[in-house]
């Protein structure tokens, strides 16, 4: 059962858009899209290569004015971000604990509790330069919630993170929406794990193809048309299936 299936959502969303449109070059990239993520949530974002995925997301985001449509903020709506991309300088000494505090106005104590939150807490006096793509992810999701934002936002979390880790990365993202209650809105193409990390799927192909709870999403013929029908048996059987978890180096661990 999706975890939002047993949780009382807020009655007003976080962020609500409506009738989106972008275009570029004459080519529209957002055609008359609508999603909205309340306190509480996750809402993950799919869709191949090209869909208008990030585009989207820059719109939410305020970093790109739509040609179109509305998007509505709560008042004072605070905000994390995960890029798709993030790079530091390899050349620039720089600790883990220092990468958290650069822009943020928390203390070092709080950047150490949240490491420790995201089973990061170790790495606090390692250089940025040295860590493992998964490490690396976990510091970013970290320093993301320094400003304890209401609303997350996570693009292609699980990248350059090996697949053996990916459900435990997506299990600390849950975990995380728990503990601090905002609404989290995932980026991903990583169908059969990310499906069942959410409670609500958005399927974009520059407009909606289809959305809803994931197991609905998984079996509609939209859904099934983008990804080829064996998607929704991966899905399936990872659901089923899938009753361990992973430490952080990727291993099985015993529960």
């Amino acid at each position: 059962m999706p975890v939002g299936q047993r949780r009382k959502k807020s009655q007003a969303p976080l962020i609500a858009a409506e009738g989106l449109v972008l275009r570029r070059g004459g080519r529209a990239i957002i055609e008359n899209v609508d999603i909205a993520v309340s306190a509480g949530e996750i809402v993950t974002l799919v869709g191949p290569n090209g869909a208008g995925k990030t585009s989207l997301v820059r719109l939410l985001l305020g970093l790109a004015a739509p040609d179109a449509g509305t998007i509505t903020r709560a008042p004072g709506l605070t905000i994390g971000y995960v890029p798709q991309r993030f790079s530091v300088d390899a050349t620039i000494p720089l600790s883990v604990g220092r990468f958290l505090t650069l822009t943020a106005s928390r203390d070092d104590a709080a950047a150490a509790a949240l490491l420790e939150e995201v089973g990061a807490g170790h790495l606090e006096g390692a250089q940025v330069s040295s860590l493992s793509g998964g490490e690396f992810q976990r510091v970013l999701l970290a320093k993301a919630l320094m400003g304890n934002p209401q609303f997350l936002v996570l693009d292609e979390p699980v990248q350059n993170v090996d697949f053996s880790g990916e459900s435990e990365l997506y299990a600390l993202i849950g975990t995380i929406r728990d503990t601090h209650g905002c609404g989290i809105l995932l980026v991903s193409h990583n169908l059969h794990v990310v499906l069942g990390a959410s409670d609500r799927v958005v399927c974009l192909n520059h407009h909606v193809c289809c959305s809803g709870v994931p197991d609905s999403v998984a079996r509609h013929p939209e859904y099934e048309r983008l990804f080829g029908a064996g998607a929704a048996k991966s899905y399936a059987l990872y659901a089923h299936t899938h009753n361990h978890s992973h430490d952080l180096s990727g291993d099985v661990s015993e529960d």
